[in-house]
C-alpha cells in the first residue's frame, strides 16, 4: 500500500481488524463442519434412508460436495460487488447468509415426517452455504491483508486462515458436548439440531464485530481515486486466468485432504458401529470428537506459523516445506486412524501440521497474485475453483474408493496424487512477497513490472518491506 493508505490505518484499527476476521471466519467455518459432520455421522439416517444404507450415506456426503459447486458462484456475485462497493459489506452478508441458512438447517423436518421434501429443503439450505463461503473468504482476506504492514502479510493473513483450525475446534467442541448430553438414539432424535441452533448466537456475536470496523484503505484509495474497475471479473478472465489457476491447484491439496476431517470423514469412520453400513471402526464417539480436536490445535499451530514463517523465508518455499509434511502425515493416516482413539488423535495432530504450513500464508500469496483494481475477485475466484476440484467431493471419493478396493491405501493414493497436483501448482506460481497492493502502484506500472518478476527491489519504504528475493 501506499503510504497514503498505510499511514491511515492505526495499530488499534488493525487489531480490530483481525478481531473481526478471526471471529466471522470461525463462526463461518463452525456453520460449515457442523454440517459435514453431521452428514456424516446422522443424515442419512434422517434424510436419505429409503435409498438404502450404503447409497444413503453416498448421497448424504455427495450433499456436503453440492455447496462447493455453488462457491464459484459466491465467489463471482461476492467479486464483482467487492471490488466496486467494498470489501466490509460483503463480510457482514456473507456472515449472515451462512447463518441463517445452518440455523434453519436444525429445524428441518426429517424424510420420515414430510418425505422427499425434507432433503430437497437440506439441499437448498447447502447451496446457501456454498455461496456464503464461496465469498466471504475473499472478504477477510483483503480485510486483514490490506491493513497489513507489507512485511507482516504472511502473520496477518494467517489469521483469516486460522478460522479453519477455530471453527473446526469449536464444532468439535460443541459436537462432544452434545453426544455427551444426548448419547444413542437421543442424539438421533434431538440432540444433532442443538449444534445448528448454537449459530445464531454466534452470528449476533459476529455482526457487531465486523460491522465496527472500518473499509480496507486500498479500496478507500480505489473509491477516492474512482479506479473500480467496470467488469472485475472479466478482467481476471481475460488478465488473470492462468494466475487463478495456478493459485486453484496450489489449494487443490491442502482441502482435499483437509476434508478428511473437516468434512467428517474421519470422525464418521471412526465412531459408527462396526455393524452399521457402511461399517465404522466403532470407537467412543465423544474420544472421536475431543481426538479431532487436538488435531485442530495442532493445525491452528502450524498455520500461525506458516504466516510468520512466510514473511521470512518468502511463501513458495514455506509451501514446500509443507507439502512433504503433509505428505508425511498422508501416508500413516488411516493405520493409525485403526488404532484407537488415540491413534485418531495422532493421525489428526500429525496431518494438522502438514494442513497449517500449506494454509498460512494462502491468503497473502493469493492477495500478492492480484492487482488492487480485481484482488476481490481474483481471489474468490481462485479459492473457490481450487475448493470445488479440492475438497468438494474428497469424502464422496473415499468413501466410494473404499467400498470399491475395501483398502484405505486406495484414500491414501487418491490424496497424495492431489499433493503432486499442489507442487506443480505451486512450482509454478510466482512468489511476489511483498508486492505493493495500493492502486496507486498498479497503475503506475509497478505492479505489472512486479508480476513479470523484474522488479528487484521495487517496492518503496513507504510499503514498509523489500521483497526477498526468489
Amino acid at each position: 500500500m501506499s503510504h497514503s493508505t498505510t499511514s491511515r490505518t492505526s495499530a488499534r484499527e488493525r487489531n480490530k481488524v483481525l478481531a473481526a476476521v478471526v471471529v466471522g471466519t470461525t463462526i463461518e467455518w463452525y456453520d460449515f463442519f457442523i454440517y459435514a459432520f453431521m452428514a456424516n455421522l446422522v443424515f442419512a439416517a434422517l434424510f436419505f434412508e429409503p435409498a438404502g444404507p450404503g447409497l444413503a450415506q453416498i448421497l448424504s456426503l455427495v450433499t456436503i460436495g453440492i455447496s462447493f459447486l455453488f462457491r464459484p458462484l459466491g465467489a463471482f456475485l461476492a467479486g464483482h460487488f467487492g471490488d466496486k462497493l467494498g470489501r466490509r459489506p460483503m463480510l457482514v452478508l456473507t456472515l449472515l447468509l451462512m447463518g441463517g441458512a445452518t440455523t434453519l438447517v436444525g429445524a428441518l423436518p426429517t424424510y420420515e415426517q414430510i418425505g422427499v421434501l425434507a432433503p430437497i429443503l437440506l439441499m437448498l439450505l447447502r447451496i446457501l452455504q456454498g455461496l456464503s463461503a464461496g465469498g466471504e473468504w475473499g472478504g477477510a482476506v483483503l480485510m486483514a491483508i490490506e491493513h497489513a504492514p507489507a512485511n507482516r502479510r504472511g502473520l496477518y493473513g494467517s489469521f483469516v486462515q486460522a478460522g479453519v483450525p477455530l471453527g473446526m475446534m469449536l464444532a468439535t467442541g460443541v459436537l462432544a458436548g452434545v453426544r455427551a448430553l444426548f448419547p444413542g438414539d437421543a442424539f438421533l432424535e434431538v440432540g444433532w439440531r442443538i449444534p445448528f441452533f448454537v449459530s445464531i448466537l454466534l452470528v449476533v456475536v459476529g455482526y457487531v464485530v465486523r460491522r465496527s470496523v472500518d473499509e480496507s484503505p486500498v479500496f478507500q484509495e480505489i473509491k477516492q481515486t474512482a479506479q473500480q474497475e467496470s467488469a472485475p471479473i472479466m478482467q481476471v478472465v481475460r488478465k488473470y486466468g492462468g494466475v487463478v489457476l495456478l493459485c486453484a491447484m496450489v489449494f487443490i491439496a491442502n482441502n482435499a485432504t483437509g476434508y478428511m476431517t473437516t468434512g467428517g470423514y474421519v470422525q464418521g469412520l471412526a465412531s459408527r458401529p462396526v455393524d452399521a453400513t457402511p461399517p465404522g471402526l466403532g470407537f467412543d464417539p465423544v474420544g472421536v470428537q475431543l481426538a479431532t480436536f487436538a488435531g485442530s490445535v495442532s493445525w491452528l499451530v502450524f498455520t500461525f506459523l506458516a504466516g510468520w514463517l512466510s514473511d521470512r523465508i518468502g511463501r513458495k518455499p514455506l509451501y514446500l516445506i509443507g507439502w512433504v509434511t503433509l505428505a508425511i502425515g498422508i501416508v500413516p493416516l488411516f493405520v493409525l486412524v485403526e488404532q484407537g482413539v488415540g491413534g485418531v488423535a495422532w493421525a489428526t495432530i500429525l496431518l494438522g501440521a502438514g494442513l497449517g504450513l500449506t494454509y498460512g500464508a494462502q491468503a497473502a500469496w493469493y492477495a500478492e497474485s492480484f492487482p488492487a483494481s480485481v484482488r476481490y475477485s481474483g481471489v474468490s475466484i481462485a479459492y473457490a475453483i481450487g475448493a470445488v476440484f479440492g475438497g468438494a467431493f474428497a469424502p464422496t471419493i473415499a468413501q466410494a474408493l473404499l467400498q470399491a478396493t475395501g483398502s484405505t491405501w486406495s484414500i491414501v493414493g487418491y490424496l497424495l496424487a492431489t499433493v503432486v497436483v499442489s507442487v506443480i501448482g505451486t512450482l509454478l506460481l510466482r512468489d511476489r512477497t511483498g508486492v505493493p497492493l495500493s492502486i496507486e502502484s498498479e497503475h503506475s506500472g509497478r505492479w505489472e513490472t512486479w508480476k513479470k518478476g523484474d522488479a528487484g527491489d521495487e517496492v518503496s519504504s513507504s510499503d514498509h518491506a523489500a521483497p526477498a528475493s526468489r
